[in-house]
């Protein structure tokens, strides 16, 4: 397919990478150029000048950006552009209202949107296995999912649009508190005079058993918390998460209390720390 990507972050630079692989023509944007001009020299392809030159005649243009206002921002361009009857699959993870109003915009041109959050992190994009949930409409998903599969592992329709984007604030709520009690349990360990490593071979093959666990208990208990997915993006996505729930009445406390957590984390200056750095804020 004729394939457009804009955003090269640490997620998107990989992503579109692996388009390339799967042999599709891929045309980048970046907002700084550098960037774009280096995924050009490591993978074949080209970098547009603009949005709107990325697009040009796109069958589907991926995005991952930063927030709400920046997918209104690309999309307004891209839409013009890209091909009748195209696909946006937006990967940044925003609020599902602007998943619905991109859904309906795309669908007054002649076009489709797909909001898609994924999670898995920078080591789930460069490595192709990340979990993909989306909102749209059913036939534009079917079309969008064999591609989305050069870095996927696993996709999923959830409904209709802005069902991905819930669905992903169901990912971020489950995390902030499985981090939590990571960092507590270690904290505990800690404090103890137990050794950490020793706990963790012996409850981690039980009911505390976790992905956390098993990827970040070690470099937590080592005050290592270089590991991808950043403070400043967790508590943006628990931003739009207790937004959501004020809407809809869901209660959160916890998730709530967690986000005052990450606050003060960024309080220490940890806001480029990965999230399991919520141990630091207990062993300050």
């Amino acid at each position: 397919m004729r394939i457009a990507f804009v955003g090269l972050g640490v997620m998107g630079f990989p992503m579109a990478g692996h388009l390339v692989g799967a042999g599709h023509e891929v045309a980048v944007f970046n907002r700084s150029p550098q960037k774009a001009q280096d995924w050009v020299a490591q993978h074949r392809g080209r970098a547009g000048a603009t949005i709107a030159e990325a697009a040009e005649g796109a069958e589907i243009v991926f995005l991952c950006v930063g927030n709400d206002d920046d997918v209104r921002g690309v999309v307004a361009q891209a839409l013009p552009a890209m091909a009748v009857g195209g696909i946006v699959v937006d990967h940044t993870t925003t609020s599902a209202k602007v998943a619905r109003e991109m859904a309906a915009l795309a669908q007054e041109s002649g076009r489709w949107f797909v909001d898609a959050p994924v999670s898995g992190g920078q080591a789930g994009a460069v490595n192709g296995q990340l979990t993909v949930m989306c909102g749209g409409d059913p036939a534009a998903f079917a079309r969008a999912e064999p591609v989305i599969a050069a870095f996927a592992k696993a996709t999923r329709l959830m409904g209709g649009p802005g069902a991905g984007q819930l669905t992903k604030m169901v990912n971020q709520i489950c995390i902030a508190g499985v981090v939590q009690g990571l960092a507590e349990g270690l904290h505990f360990a800690k404090r103890a005079g137990l050794d950490p490593l020793e706990v963790a071979a012996a409850i981690s093959k039980g009911a505390a058993q976790s992905w956390q666990m098993d990827n970040r208990w070690t470099t937590m208990s080592e005050g290592r918390f270089d590991f991808g997915f950043a403070v400043d993006w967790m508590r943006k996505d628990l931003g739009l998460v207790l937004d959501e729930a004020q809407a809809n009445g869901a209660r959160l406390d916890m998730t709530a209390l967690v986000d005052g957590y990450y606050a003060e984390v960024q309080e220490m200056g940890g806001n480029r720390w990965d999230t399991s750095s919520l141990v630091a804020r207990l062993e300050k």
